[in-house]
């Protein structure tokens, strides 16, 4: 997880680097905006308005040490949507209370805000509804399983429905370890209900807030300058012949060298899934069989970044081996998805 921190005092300098330290394992950076030197932060040359332009584009969450009031300002002109949203927490600058600002379930906002409180000995504060009377967060659920939410309104109604303890009907496709929340009831139709499937268009309810199990790598290479609207051609004309649901795609991948490449970067926006770049090191450390080009080789020192890369991305089986078109090779991957609730 990349995490930008931000502080605007001395003391706040001080607490973002205790918030550093109980972030370890993370992609964690620390700057700040003030005149006072404090060693292991930096001073951000920008405005604070271009940092924060800047990692919402570039980061899974942003932590400001500070005035929530500047948070909020800061934030409010890039804030889109909570599924794309990146988690912002605030926390003051001595540390006392660490608070999920955005985003607090899609993007981890809760999550985090806990972990930071848990390591700096600060008070969480979290507001989210569900979190608040501990009932089920489908949201939640989804994020961490690894499930498409296909519907962002229908959030909403879930929630809504859990809380004032109506029906709430759940269907799944896919096997589902642990207890059945308080709030769902097994059921294969009624007026309102979740189901999982790898088919976006099943509606067994009334109203059917359908999760969609992102359980596909797209593993890609092409050849320098490839046009952006042709490779995403391409792999939607794949996923159609191979009858998998867009929905389904969690994650594009392909080598390093390709990691300035429009086509491939364009393909994770029109898909809604991270792009992952590995090295050609990396690549051909993997075990398998896989389909092999010397030419590809001679070029990216990898005999097929495709499957490779699919591969590379999540692990799992090779359900579209290498095809190629104009200059262009896609290779799907598909993961087994552990759902627990």
């Amino acid at each position: 997880m990349r995490i930008s921190i931000i502080a605007f005092t001395a003391n706040g300098c001080r607490t973002a680097l205790r918030i550093r330290e109980a972030l370890e394992g993370d992609d964690v950076s620390v700057q700040c905006k003030t005149a006072h030197e404090v060693e292991g932060v930096e001073r951000i040359k920008t405005t604070s308005d271009e940092w924060t332009r800047q990692r919402f584009e570039d980061s899974d969450a942003l932590v400001f040490v500070g005035a929530t009031g500047i948070a909020a300002r800061l934030i409010a002109p890039y804030v889109k949507s909570k599924d794309v949203d990146p988690a912002v927490v605030c926390v003051d600058e001595h540390g006392k209370f660490t608070i999920a600002l955005l985003s607090g379930h899609i993007g981890g906002c809760n999550k985090l805000a806990n972990r930071i409180a848990a390591g700096i000995g600060s008070t969480p504060v979290v507001t989210t509804a569900t979190d608040l009377n501990g009932k089920f967060s489908v949201d939640v659920f989804a994020t961490e399983n690894s499930l498409r939410i296909t519907n962002l309104h229908k959030v909403q109604i879930a929630s809504s429905k859990v809380l004032e303890d109506k029906f709430v009907g759940f269907s799944s496709e896919l096997p589902v370890e642990g207890d059945l929340p308080r709030g769902l009831t097994l059921a294969e139709s009624g007026d309102f209900g979740i189901r999982i499937s790898r088919d976006p268009t099943e509606h067994p309810f009334d109203n059917t807030f359908n999760l969609v199990p992102m359980d596909i790598s797209v593993g890609v290479g092409c050849k320098r300058g490839t046009d952006p609207a042709k490779m995403l051609a391409f792999v939607k004309k794949i996923l159609e012949e191979d009858g998998i649901a867009p929905e389904r795609v969690g994650s594009i991948s392909s080598v390093d060298l390709k990691s300035d490449e429009r086509a491939v970067l364009e393909l994770a926006p029109e898909f809604k899934c991270p792009v992952m770049f590995f090295s050609a090191e990396e690549l051909m450390s993997l075990e398998g069989k896989f389909s092999s080009s010397n030419f590809v080789k001679s070029v990216t020192a990898v005999d097929c970044v495709c499957e490779r890369s699919a591969v590379k991305a999540r692990g799992g089986t090779i359900v579209r081996h290498k095809t190629a078109s104009d200059g262009m090779t896609v290779a799907l991957c598909q993961t087994d998805l552990q759902l627990r609730f």
